[in-house]
């Protein structure tokens, strides 16, 4: 019996030790895999996470290897190295191909032959990037593994956009895009998205890429995904570079630097300085271009990125150029475009022969500059071609897509058909139900595009007669208010505002501060109107008043008070060290007036009043009378009214 007991407990000791024995073999694998798995999400959130988790896969799997997944952790090194370390990035691929005779996921060769594209895309031969690419697509379509195909479609579908290829680059993407989705990886998806846009772009259709990078920009922010906000960020900076909505670029190109500085990112530091200096080019400052270049530059050599550096050496040759400097412009520019044409980059190879020709231009040598003209008109024809006959081809990808869908779901409708003649009764009284309810929906619908349709000719009847920038009445409407109180017999008083020096403000503060200086104006006229009093502005910086009933002493005395009110306005978050006046020109009805008239004699008070000084009103109340002056209050800003009043009703 006791004998019994001990082989019993021995043979549980025994079952307990292997079951440790195979948990603690499998324990490493399990976190290897975790720790890769986390890699390939920070890719496109916290680059330097993915770079340690990959590491740290690497280590655990050193005593218990899996071909598999350290083949996986040297791509996410090889991915990480790619924009830093060109040696490091290759000596990770060489272990990872070494690994391949022992992975059972064949479908990995396939994400070691893009890593191989990127570096050469990266070195500018985009023709042997393009081989690889296309290897990788085999590969993975061969092994049937759909996220390595996603994978490998994403890159051979972006190079095929940057060599003009837009339509098969438009399809591989979005083939890429509706892969991810299915896979459930919206962060692979958003990239694809992203790439989507940038194609977009290179096509010229620079607005519907800007809705495609704010729409990713949006989703990106959301998930916590800063690396790719900075690429997607850059890449919105680019399409509104293209649309020459400089500050809008700055400010995009501002949050790429920043973003790129908290991740420790110097690609995207050097690409965000590019895109300023860029900017500065084109807004005459070419010295504050190259101090950025140099900058950039810098950070260039961490990132080994041959079409950046001659992006970097075209804005250096622009800036040299406007700085007079034409032999250091020519050798950045030829350099330059040396890179561009063996990346086949044909975008910036127009721009590149343009600014060559510009520059030999400008240093006599109209031989030489006349054969850069003719290169520059002979790649942008066949750029504009391209981007002509690929928008054709796309629509033809849609269309036949389209046509696609609409095929099986006639064969769908068949079917059901079939299937609803073999119910015929029950169906039929189902077709009666539903033909009342569609009926009772149309009704609805009808009355709902009826409610619309009334809502929005409304709405577009008061904006015909609002302006967009002050929200005030316009010309349009003050003037066909001012007419019915002429014709109804009405003695009534008009003054045209005017604001004093508003051209200096705009040259000097810009015109975003001349608009909230406007707004602020009318505001002022707002706050002091009720009606019938009728307000609005007349174009430019001049603003209309129409005080019904109203005599001569009553519309002057409203007038110095709004003078007043807007002299004590503070206008310092907008301009420094200067206040905002105005002038008022003031007439009254006479017998056999029209608007016109009143105009002319209301225009003429302002004059004087501008020509006494400016902050001033002035009057003038008949044809050929002398006008009535009056000089600005120095007390509390008061008007003859009193602060507290209303215009006169």
């Amino acid at each position: 019996m006791n004998l019994r007991h001990l082989w019993r407990a021995s043979l549980a000791l025994l079952l307990c030790l292997a079951s440790a024995a195979a948990s603690a073999a499998a324990a490493p694998d399990a976190s290897a895999r975790a720790l890769v798995e986390r890699g390939k999400i920070a890719m496109r959130s916290d680059p330097e996470r993915s770079r340690q988790l990959a590491e740290q896969a690497l280590a655990e799997l050193a005593t218990h290897p899996d071909a598999d997944l350290q083949v996986m952790a040297h791509w996410l090194l090889c991915d990480y190295q790619t924009e830093r370390d060109r040696a490091a990035a290759e000596r990770h691929l060489v272990q990872a191909q070494a690994l391949l005779p022992q992975v059972k996921r064949a479908a990995l060769r396939a994400s070691l032959l893009g890593c191989e594209g990127n570096l050469r895309e990266l070195a500018g031969e985009s023709a042997q990037a393009m081989a690889l690419y296309e290897q990788a697509v085999g590969v993975a379509e061969k092994a049937g593994d759909a996220e390595m195909l996603a994978d490998a479609l994403y890159q051979r579908g972006y190079l095929r956009g940057v060599r003009g290829d837009f339509a098969d680059g438009l399809l591989d993407l979005r083939r890429a895009h509706q892969t991810f989705e299915r896979l459930d990886m919206p962060e692979h998806a958003l990239t694809t998205l992203n790439a989507i846009a940038t194609l977009y772009n290179r096509m010229g259709d620079h607005a519907q890429a800007r809705h495609y990078y704010a729409a990713a920009l949006k989703l990106q922010q959301a998930a916590g995904m800063l690396r790719e906000q900075a690429v997607t960020q850059h890449n919105l900076g680019r399409s509104l570079e293209n649309l020459k909505e400089w500050d809008a670029a700055q400010r995009a190109f501002d949050g790429v630097l920043a973003l790129s500085r908290e991740l420790g990112y110097a690609r995207g530091e050097a690409y965000a300085l590019r895109g300023l200096a860029s900017v500065r080019n084109a807004l005459g400052a070419p010295a504050d271009a190259l101090r950025l270049l140099d900058q950039a530059s810098q950070f260039q050599h961490k990132a080994p990125d041959e079409r950046l550096r001659a992006q970097i050496l075209l804005q250096r040759g622009i800036a040299l150029h406007r700085l007079g400097r034409h032999g250091d412009a020519l050798a950045a520019l030829n350099e330059a475009l040396a890179v561009f044409r063996k990346a086949d980059s044909q975008a910036e190879l127009a721009a590149t022969h343009g600014e060559l020709a510009a520059t030999l231009a400008d240093l006599g040598d109209w031989r030489a500059g006349f054969e850069q003209q003719a290169r520059y008109k002979a790649v942008s024809d066949e750029l504009l071609r391209r981007q002509l006959d690929q928008r054709f081809a796309t629509l033809k990808v849609e269309f036949d897509s389209a046509a696609k869908d609409k095929e099986n779901r006639l064969l769908q409708r068949a079917n059901a058909a079939t299937e609803r003649a073999l119910e015929q009764e029950r169906q039929a009284g189902r077709l009666r139900a539903l033909v009342i309810a569609l009926a009772a929906l149309l009704v609805a619908i009808l009355a709902v595009l009826v409610w619309r349709h009334r809502r929005t000719s409304l709405h577009m009847q008061g904006l015909a007669m609002t302006d967009e920038l002050t929200g005030l009445p316009n010309r349009r409407h003050v003037l066909a208010r001012l007419e019915a109180s002429i014709a109804e017999g009405d003695r009534c008083a008009l003054l045209i505002v005017d604001l004093d020096l508003f051209k200096s403000i705009n040259d000097e503060c810009g015109h975003l501060a001349g608009d909230e200086i406007l707004r602020a104006v009318a505001n002022v006229l707002r706050d002091s109107g009720r009606a019938p009093v009728e307000l609005g502005r007349l174009g430019g910086e001049e603003f209309i008043v129409v005080l019904p009933h109203t005599h001569l002493e009553a519309a002057m005395a409203v007038a110095e008070r709004l003078r007043a009110q807007v002299a004590a306005l503070d206008v310092s978050r907008w301009v420094r060290d200067r206040a905002v006046t105005i002038s008022v020109g003031v007439t009254v009805a006479e017998r056999g007036d029209q608007a016109s008239t009143m105009l002319r004699r209301a225009d003429e008070a302002l004059y004087e009043a501008k020509h006494s000084g400016r902050n001033r009103t002035a009057a003038r109340v008949g044809e050929g009378s002398d006008p009535v002056r009056a000089t600005p209050s120095t007390g509390s800003g008061q008007g003859p009214l009193g602060g507290s009043q209303s215009l006169p009703t």
